[in-house]
């Protein structure tokens, strides 16, 4: 009688298994990028491709443990995947159970620059009837006020705002009075172009503990003429206005913007350092929108989503090297997206939801009271086309705007997970339906997606951020930095 059993005996038993929810894309080099339900990716070889698919997985082998950890494959009448899975969407779409925190006021659409990309089809300053009345700043608050969320931020657009800064200095009190008796935790954030910036803007800023957005194209040659006004001054001004912003408010308090033109090709490592140099805690390399000026100028067709990606991963591989060196500075798009491709936290950006964020993620309201579902939406209005308008403030509550017909059926075709060409793209579970780029550019909110700048350029920048992960452990030590 043998002593011992014969080795096949503690060979692993083959399991019967499922093929969980996958999507999965050919890169270049002919391997596969490979995604589950919730957006976990891998890279696999065509072969090993086909094996998870046909599930002729070895269970003691190593694929079989990738395909399980990953969530590709589970043991047939195993609950604990799908319980875990439906745990880990639920974290994901979270930001459901917010509804609209942000909410956005354009307190004038007068501006004293002159910028060729303008968005807001801005007006010339001596055109008082583009302020805001009083009477509709206080219904926006009370209309802000009303929505679920206990957080809100309240953000001064324009135009430039200080141009209206009375109208400011009257409703930030008036709203953080208001928001006391409905137990409502306000944030407050100006958004200025600072040519205007005084002490006594700065002094009611730290007062009020209100935040300072900006924008700051590059070096001073590049900034001007992207960003020109009367004297040829604005980069001097904006230099000037952070660095007393920063010296006022604190250095976390002011943030600035840039936008790529086409004059700024070639040029993003300059770009980089002048926000190095104003010591600024990162930089968000944005490319133009097709909205206001930058359409009628046509500034928007002078570069293409491949010559952006181009500058995009030059200025990535650039900012890698300055935080290689020791010095902490994310790009902070890469992060955004980085944190739905490495962890299952929502995020507060509304531009990666699906739904898509209109009206749900925010709330703009006019100068003249009307009412959009997106800061994009109501650069259509300027333009001409109203698609995107909800209402009007007067007579208007943020039930009978967050439930009209008009923003139901916006939100419904929205969805990634079911929209054409979305539906089965490895990337959807991280990218997000922007359904008014869609209708600006191709007539469509929902867009056909291979002939899409904004699909080439989520692809573009995720495909990238896939191989920066792989190529170097130092680089990926970065980037899972910035996401955490």
């Amino acid at each position: 009688m043998a002593r011992f059993q014969p080795v096949s005996s503690f060979q692993p038993v083959a399991e019967e298994l499922v093929l969980l929810p996958l999507r999965f894309e050919r890169t270049k080099d002919a391997r596969f990028i490979v995604s589950n339900l919730v957006g976990d990716l891998i890279t696999l070889s065509e072969q090993q491709l086909r094996e998870v698919v046909s599930l002729n997985l070895d269970p003691g082998s190593d694929l079989y443990a990738l395909a399980s950890e990953k969530f590709l494959v589970m043991k047939k009448g195993s609950r604990a995947s799908l319980q875990l899975l439906a745990m880990r969407l639920r974290s994901r779409m979270a930001f459901l159970q917010h509804p609209t925190q942000l909410h956005i006021l354009v307190v004038t659409l007068r501006c004293e620059h002159s910028c060729p990309y303008c968005q807001v089809s801005r007006q010339s300053t001596d055109r008082g009837r583009y302020d805001m009345p009083w009477e509709t700043a206080v219904r926006a608050v009370e209309v802000a006020l009303s929505t679920p969320s206990k957080y809100i931020k309240l953000e001064f657009q324009g135009g430039e705002p200080l141009l209206n800064f009375e109208l400011i200095e009257r409703i930030v009190p008036h709203a953080k009075k208001r928001a006391k008796t409905l137990d409502k935790e306000l944030q407050f954030v100006i958004t200025t172009n600072l040519a205007l910036l005084d002490e006594h803007v700065l002094a009611f800023c730290l007062t009020e503990d209100i935040q300072i957005s900006t924008s700051l194209d590059g070096p001073a040659d590049l900034h001007n003429r992207n960003r020109p006004r009367p004297g040829g001054n604005s980069h001097q001004l904006a230099i000037a206005g952070i660095r007393r912003a920063q010296a006022v408010l604190g250095k976390h308090r002011v943030g600035a913007l840039m936008t790529t033109t086409e004059q700024s090709l070639g040029r993003v490592e300059e770009i980089v350092d002048e926000y190095i140099r104003l010591e600024m805690d990162g930089i968000f390399l944005r490319p133009l929108s097709p909205y206001g000026f930058a359409v009628k100028t046509k500034q928007f067709f002078r570069y293409d989503a491949g010559e952006w990606l181009r500058f995009y991963e030059q200025g990535l591989r650039y900012i890698l090297k300055i935080n290689r060196d020791g010095r902490y500075f994310p790009e902070f798009y890469a992060a955004l997206i980085l944190r739905r491709m490495l962890t299952d936290r929502r995020i507060g950006y509304v531009d990666l939801r699906s739904p898509a964020g209109i009206g749900l993620g925010a709330l703009v309201y006019n100068y003249d009271g009307k009412v959009f579902a997106s800061d994009e939406g109501r650069m259509l209005a300027e333009m001409g086309d109203r698609s995107f308008e909800l209402g009007a403030l007067e007579g208007a509550t943020y039930v009978s705007l967050i439930l009209s017909d008009k923003l139901v059926d916006m939100v419904s075709a929205s969805l990634t997970q079911c929209a054409p060409q979305c539906s089965t793209c490895v990337f959807e579970p991280h990218c997000g339906a922007d359904p008014v780029y869609h209708h600006a550019t191709q007539g469509d909110p929902v867009g056909i997606k291979p002939l899409s700048e904004f699909c080439a350029r989520q692809k573009g920048i995720m495909t990238l951020l896939m191989r920066l992960l792989e190529e170097s452990p130092e680089d990926a030590a970065i980037l899972r930095r910035w996401a955490a």
